[in-house]
């Protein structure tokens, strides 16, 4: 396994990805004023508790440091649910599907690194937490999330419905409701102390994705003069949804309030479906002015999601790409779309 260190791609590997910076290619530079590639590789990931986790078109991995500062990186295998049908690769439905395939691994990295933290008692032994308290924390979690974004907008909405009085304001102010909401749950969170660390590791594996698509050397200083910010970041999906919802809600009207309840539950997967359809379009286009103006909401809400790391939570997060990469077939990996989400 390679140390925090690691290797940058090496020249052939450079040539498995035609179009790099760094090869023939010229950094964008991101609002905070620093450079982010221009070319996208299959690769995504996502900070945990300590951490990261980094992932592939084949393997996923997570890297965590312990209370006692050491390293500690878990990998599994990846086997994309859209390969076994093929009706799981069209447009709108692999959206769902990338979608859920990401909260599976996201919710196994962080149960890893939950437990990692957790200090050994006087046997040397650790009481992890047991399959069903997770359970049940994801259960609580995604309807808490449903709740807050869906549910709550809806009702509130619904109580000054005849006030309004057309199906036109309804949904927009019902939208409009949403995203603020949206916008101030992550406003919240950003001022918490404990999740500071969080976004701090979410710094660096934006960083680290970037200066390997870059094709620098993956060296923590290295990563460190790459933007936080990233145009493929979940935090920008999570605010496609909440505006994208405003126009798939629209033709419902103004039935009763259980259906339109309901409709606001059942509606999410379309809704996941076409945010990513739309971000993978704009990832695509957004050398176009338009669309990088379309996307600047996203990226600014990120300076609320992201900290700059230091240099040792970017070993971590290079060390679980360097995991990836030692587990990945690049010259198949190359023909693979890219994640088009990095949470």
């Amino acid at each position: 396994m390679a140390g925090p260190g690691g290797r940058g791609p090496t020249d052939r590997e450079a040539d498995r990805y035609p179009g790099r910076p760094g090869v023939s290619a010229q950094p964008e530079t991101m609002p905070d004023g620093k450079p982010v590639a221009t070319t996208d590789l299959p690769l995504g990931g996502q900070a945990v508790l300590e951490g990261v986790m980094m992932r592939g078109v084949s393997t996923w991995a997570v890297a965590v440091r312990n209370p006692q500062g050491e390293v500690e990186v878990t990998s599994e295998p990846i086997v994309s649910w859209a390969k076994r049908h093929r009706v799981l690769r069209w447009p709108v439905i692999r959206g769902v599907v990338a979608l859920g395939e990401s909260l599976k691994i996201g919710f196994k990295a962080l149960a890893i690194s939950a437990n990692a933290q957790l200090e050994e008692d006087e046997d040397g032994e650790k009481e992890e937490i047991g399959g069903l308290m997770w359970g049940f924390t994801i259960f609580l979690s995604m309807a808490l999330a449903v709740g807050l974004f869906f549910v709550i907008p809806v009702g509130a909405t619904s109580l000054i419905k005849d006030w309004l009085g057309s199906a036109l304001l309804f949904w927009l102010v019902e939208g409009i409701l949403r995203t603020l909401i949206f916008i101030g749950y992550i406003v919240a969170i950003s001022r918490l102390p404990d999740l500071r660390r969080v976004f701090e590791y979410h710094g660096a594996e934006h960083k680290t994705i970037s200066c390997f698509e870059a094709g620098d050397e993956l060296r923590p200083e290295n990563a460190q003069r790459y933007s936080r910010l990233h145009p493929r970041c979940g935090t920008s999906f999570l605010l496609i949804v909440m505006v994208l919802a405003i126009f798939v809600f629209a033709p419902i009207g103004l039935p009763e309030w259980y259906w339109l309840l309901a409709s606001r539950i059942l509606g999410i997967p379309l809704i996941a479906g076409l945010s990513y359809e739309v971000i993978k379009w704009a990832g695509k286009n957004r050398n176009k002015r338009w669309v990088r103006a379309v996307m600047w909401p996203g990226l600014m809400l990120q300076n609320l999601t992201t900290r700059e790391p230091d240099l040792d939570e970017l070993a971590v997060a290079i060390r679980s790409l360097e995991e990836v990469l030692a587990n990945e077939d690049l010259d198949k990996s190359r023909k693979e779309e890219p994640i088009e989400i990095v949470a």
